[in-house]
């Protein structure tokens, strides 16, 4: 289901009215585990063991570590590299197997060495990128001492399952959500209006700005070379665009679908393009996986602890695994690198917070993002070259016209405004009746651009 579908409308009505008509705590977390695990089934059936698997070994695991004693180092660091070998290995096996198989037979038959195809049929599971971090955060953190283990297994199955952030994020962390599930929630603590806002405004992201946007994308990257120079920046920007509101939209629809449930999901994206430098670009955008990669990979190897040269290694070594994290392909894997290298490069001359530098920082920064996400987009290294060739030869005679260069400008003049705050601060004042009015009249306007085939959330793929 797709957050957007009028299935997954129907589907989660269902669970608010039986979630909040329950009256034990208990059994709200019954239902909503059991709702997760047919929302998952609903994706493919046969992975939810996966899920099932994970859960049972990271709750053993955790339970073990938080029971050792912290000078029997041997037992926590046997169980925390149980946690690790398994929830990490059906990660390298689901989604990178044929990826490093395929790589490895190349390289041989570039050798002169051809080997036969042992690459197997594997079905990526929806979301196992994103509930092997979670899971991963409950035992990283219990072996740090930052929290204690859970005596409930319904909690901590809730916490891995949770259907309105289990197949795309946001990555949410044990020590947030353990903590919510220990406390019964209450319908009249829901800030519903706030709920009902941000869910609507990453549905119109979704379904009227991202998915119309992929028409004009899809256009120029199927033909690259039959449009022009400035078809091409136009494409580059709109996919810019598109994938912001794809994604986030996803986030916002998670966010208020978990609210209305009473339960709160961490933010994963504040206005990445209004910022002025590439860094804090990074730190705008998914901001629980940068969050996670800063706290479990880039501070335990040193962070900034050291040299300049120190620092640059373990900035570098981030990004490499956000590249490969993102996919098996070598896309990923140069796209990953070469924003570690202009990260570093930005840290050591003009600086990473982008103050002071005005419009001029804000260009800068999103014109490296549109180039260095034209690799994120091509299906392989070849396409990626012939399509950043385009950004600076004057190309074909068809180009994408005017309408879409104006949708560009009204996204980034309402990003900009919504930037300021004034426009969900303006609607929380109103008073219930007229709320419930200008919600309506939102919504009535909204459908009508709705997309009319509804487009997979492109980071399912990850």
């Amino acid at each position: 289901m797709i957050y957007s579908e009028l299935r997954f409308l129907l589907f989660f009505g269902l669970v608010f009215l039986v979630h909040w008509s329950l009256r034990s705590a208990k059994l709200r977390k019954v239902w909503l585990l059991v709702a997760s695990y047919a929302f998952y089934a609903g994706w493919d059936w046969r992975f939810l063991s996966l899920i099932l698997f994970s859960t049972g070994v990271d709750y053993l695991a955790g339970s073990a570590i938080a029971k050792a004693p912290k000078e029997n180092r041997l037992r926590r660091k046997t169980w925390l590299g149980i946690s690790l070998t398994v929830n990490l290995g059906l990660l390298g096996f689901f989604k990178y197997y044929n990826f490093f198989v395929e790589s490895a037979a190349d390289f041989s038959s570039w050798l002169g060495f051809p080997v036969s195809d042992m690459t197997l049929g594997i079905i990526l599971p929806v979301g196992i990128s994103f509930y092997t971090f979670q899971t991963l955060s409950y035992t990283l953190d219990i072996y740090r001492g930052k929290m204690g283990s859970t005596k409930s297994l319904l909690d901590f199955a809730l916490f891995v399952g949770f259907f309105p952030q289990l197949i795309a994020g946001p990555i949410v962390r044990a020590i947030d959500f353990l903590p919510q599930l220990e406390t019964p929630r209450l319908f009249s603590r829901v800030d519903v209006r706030a709920a009902l806002l941000v869910f609507l405004f990453g549905f119109v992201k979704k379904t009227c700005v991202a998915d119309n946007l992929s028409v004009a994308v899809d256009l120029v990257w199927k033909a690259p070379e039959a449009f022009n120079l400035a078809s091409h920046w136009l494409a580059g920007a709109l996919y810019s665009v598109q994938l912001y509101c794809d994604f986030s939209g996803y986030s916002d629809m998670a966010l208020g679908t978990a609210a209305l449930l009473g339960y709160h999901l961490p933010v994963n994206f504040t206005f990445p393009y209004m910022r002025r430098s590439l860094t804090d670009l990074w730190r705008s955008w998914h901001i629980t996986m940068t969050g996670w990669f800063r706290d479990y990979i880039y501070i335990p190897i040193g962070g900034n602890r050291g040299g300049k040269l120190f620092t640059a290694r373990n900035t570098f070594i981030v990004f490499a695994v956000t590249g490969i994290w993102h996919g098996a392909a070598w896309t990923f894997i140069v796209w990953g690198l070469l924003h570690g290298v202009l990260v570093i490069i930005e840290s050591r001359t003009i600086g990473s917070d982008g103050k002071g530098r005005g419009i001029w920082g804000l260009i800068y920064a999103n014109v490296l993002w549109i180039l260095t996400f034209t690799i994120f987009r091509a299906p392989d290294l070849g396409a990626a070259g012939s399509f950043l060739l385009g950004y600076v030869t004057p190309g074909g005679d068809q180009t994408l016209g005017l309408p879409w260069l104006l949708l560009l400008i009204g996204f980034a003049a309402v990003h900009a405004w919504m930037f300021s705050g004034k426009l969900d601060q303006g609607l929380r004042r109103l008073p219930a009746p007229t709320f419930a009015l200008v919600y309506g009249a939102m919504v009535a306007l909204a459908l009508p651009w709705a997309a009319g085939d509804v487009q997979p959330f492109i980071y399912f793929q990850f």
